[in-house]
């Protein structure tokens, strides 16, 4: 049976959480997938500028010598790699579009391709559009283009959203939305997303299978796909205060909290070192 969906404030703390995960681990060892900005860096009002902490990589590269870690970001995965500072690590890219690992390079899978062009044209058209809005910033990808718009003025958002909605007026049924913390992500409409691409790199690296135990740690709403599809299996974890009114007024399918990425960095040390007894 599905359990519902809480809020925030109802959740136990990861750190704390009267030794849930230890049982649900009991036997199993675990795969840990994270995501990238509000996870492993704090949110920053300049995309470029979230670059992974040296303590953050420390205890990443720590906990990945002791069980599969992967981090699935909405990033293009070149930049997420660059940001990290890490290329030893399995990561999916752009939602999921764009899955790459150590030892078998780029991972392909049915919606993996065939977008670019459309992709192409929307980047055009919206950067023509919004583009030159004091502000805003395009982020072109590989399988999508996001729009940016937490420096803006609250009119030239409300300029974002009509641009937005008109450009999925003109592409009826080709593409959808994938709304974020003050970014708009313009995508292929298919049936793919962070869900889909943790279930497809658990079947891709073996990892499909009763004794393991697969952890998601994200902060977006586009993370919670990927909450629902580890809920009953594993572990969900939501990075986000409280006291956010985003957040607090936001159901979630994760069955743990933690306040923010330092918070992050101490459950990751918490289950490397629970791992290494």
């Amino acid at each position: 049976m599905t359990r519902p969906a809480r809020m925030l404030p109802d959740l136990p703390n990861a750190l704390r959480d009267g030794g849930w995960l230890a049982r649900r681990l009991d036997g199993r060892r675990p795969a840990v997938f994270l995501d990238y900005d509000g996870v492993l860096t704090p949110i920053v009002d300049r995309p470029e500028d979230a670059v992974m902490s040296e303590d953050m990589r420390s205890v990443v590269r720590a906990l990945a010598r002791r069980c599969p870690v992967c981090v699935v970001s909405g990033r293009d995965r070149a930049v997420v790699q660059r940001l990290m500072g890490v290329d030893d690590l399995v990561v999916a890219g752009s939602h999921g579009f764009d899955i790459w690992s150590p030892a078998s390079g780029t991972l392909a899978h049915p919606a993996a391709g065939g977008f670019e062009d459309l992709i192409a044209r929307v980047t055009r058209r919206i950067r023509d559009d919004v583009g030159s809005l004091s502000g805003v910033v395009i982020e072109p990808k590989k399988a999508s283009v996001a729009v940016h718009f937490r420096l803006a003025a609250p009119a030239d958002r409300d300029k974002v959203a009509a641009a937005v909605e008109a450009l999925l007026a003109g592409h009826s049924g080709e593409l959808k939305v994938m709304p974020g913390k003050l970014v708009s992500e313009i995508q292929p409409k298919i049936d793919w997303d962070k869900g889909q691409a943790v279930l497809y790199l658990l079947q891709a690296l073996g990892l499909d299978d009763p004794g393991v135990l697969p952890v998601y740690i994200g902060d977006d709403i586009t993370d919670e796909d990927a909450f629902r599809v580890v809920r009953e299996r594993g572990a969900g974890v939501i990075v986000g205060e409280a006291g956010d009114p985003e957040m607090f007024s936001r159901s979630t399918a994760a069955s743990l909290a933690l306040a923010s990425p330092a918070q992050v960095r101490q459950f990751l040390a918490m289950l490397t070192n629970g791992l290494a007894g």
